[in-house]
């Protein structure tokens, strides 16, 4: 056992001296915490926020799960460790592709670096996307509640997982997939106690709940209930999000669309531009794959120059950059975002062709992220924290750095 420093992409970390719980909650706009405390459900948060630390952070743009979880895990922003999407157009392939393997990763995780210096560590997560990402090259546990019944000691390095939860596996379009998290992560700590957890649910609920909604409320009341566990048991927590969530409708609940892959096949002809929504995954029923950010590929740089300043006059545009503005601008890796960065304003999103999305399981009026405008997120602790400079901005990724090095 390690208690040196330990240095990870540039940022010292001190050595844990209770357990360290950091908890992602998907699409937590800090709106939900309020709400579900002014109504009464979530009394544990209510207190974690009066005596512990309640701040706001700035998550990445693009305001997508894979590129914040992987922030969060690794202390730093996509330019350094590489993932800027669920899903990119890969110039050397000359495909589009998913950037869930752990081969896209261009950094080391916190996660690894403390298993590797002898700490106990355990990650749980709920889509199985995140999960080869989260534990690339760490020795200890990871699993996800998508694939909790096929968990091996090999692979995840555990077993019996839906023993030891006591939960049958749950559908992925459901509320249960993050509370099979969280009672994974109680029981854990029960069990195993590990020094570093690390707790990544899913926003199914956000997409399609209002802040205040009678769904959402029972989703914080039943967080807050294993939160105050994991609490009880001593451990540090601290608790962000990795991105907010907004309405993306009109007021008869029809989703506000651009379809830019269509508006530049009208202008510039079919095949001219490719556009590429990294929003995109393999569960797309609560949002369409329609979200507030999107890259185009253009033929040359003055192409795109060109078309940067016609994009910019679409109605519903927030911000229309070229690769080496976003780059700079968003901390994103240059070779993996397309010649143009699209943002959309807070109440539309981006897509590529009608044709190409299916609406109809759409069941509520759309709400969705991407955008500059969910980058606001909660970052709370249960613990008094001390030694940050009033002027610092703080982001999501500093999770970490509050729960080791601040948390009194």
């Amino acid at each position: 056992m390690n208690s040196q420093p330990i240095e990870v992409n540039a940022r010292l970390y001190r050595w844990m001296e209770r357990p360290v719980v950091v908890v992602c909650v998907d699409g937590c706009e800090p709106a939900y915490l309020d709400a579900a405390i002014d109504a009464g459900v979530a009394p544990y948060l209510k207190r974690m926020m009066q005596t512990g630390a309640s701040l706001l952070a700035d998550c990445v743009v693009p305001s997508f799960t894979n590129p914040n979880n992987l922030s969060i895990v690794t202390g730093a922003p996509p330019a350094v460790h590489g993932i800027c999407g669920n899903y990119f157009f890969d110039r050397e392939l000359g495909q589009e592709v998913m950037m869930n393997d752990p081969k896209y990763l261009r950094a080391g995780t916190l996660l690894a670096a403390f298993a590797d210096a002898g700490a106990k560590v355990a990650v749980v997560t709920a889509k199985d996307k995140l999960r080869k990402l989260l534990g690339n090259d760490m020795k200890g546990i990871c699993f996800s509640s998508e694939k909790s019944d096929q968990v091996t000691q090999e692979e995840n390095g555990i077993e019996n997982v839906l023993d030891l939860v006591g939960m049958a596996v749950p559908s992925v379009y459901s509320a249960e997939l993050s509370e099979f998290v969280f009672a994974a992560g109680v029981k854990l700590m029960q069990t195993q106690r590990p020094d570093i957890m690390y707790l990544s649910t899913t926003d199914y609920v956000q997409h399609k709940a209002a802040p205040g909604s009678p769904a959402a409320n029972a989703f914080y009341a039943m967080m807050d209930g294993y939160l105050a566990q994991l609490d009880e048991m001593g451990a540090t927590i601290v608790l962000t999000a990795d991105h907010g969530m907004n309405d993306k409708h009109d007021s008869q609940g029809k989703p506000n669309v651009i379809y830019l892959q269509d508006v530049l096949d009208e202008w510039y002809g079919a095949e001219a531009a490719r556009v590429i929504l990294p929003i995109t995954d393999p569960y797309v029923v609560h949002h369409g794959a329609l979200g507030s950010f999107a890259t185009v590929y253009a033929p040359d740089d003055a192409t795109a120059a060109r078309w940067i300043q016609r994009i910019k006059e679409l109605p519903g545009m927030e911000l229309v950059l070229s690769r080496a503005e976003a780059a700079l601008r968003f901390e994103l890796p240059a070779d993996r975002i397309g010649d143009i960065v699209v943002v959309s304003e807070r109440n539309t999103v981006i897509g590529t062709s009608a044709s190409r999305h299916d609406l109809s399981a759409l069941e509520v009026p759309l709400r969705s992220h991407g955008g500059v405008s969910e980058q606001r997120v909660p970052l709370i602790c249960n613990r008094p924290v001390a030694g940050i400079a009033s002027n610092r901005r703080l982001r999501n990724f500093d999770a970490f750095d509050l729960a080791l090095n601040h948390a009194q």
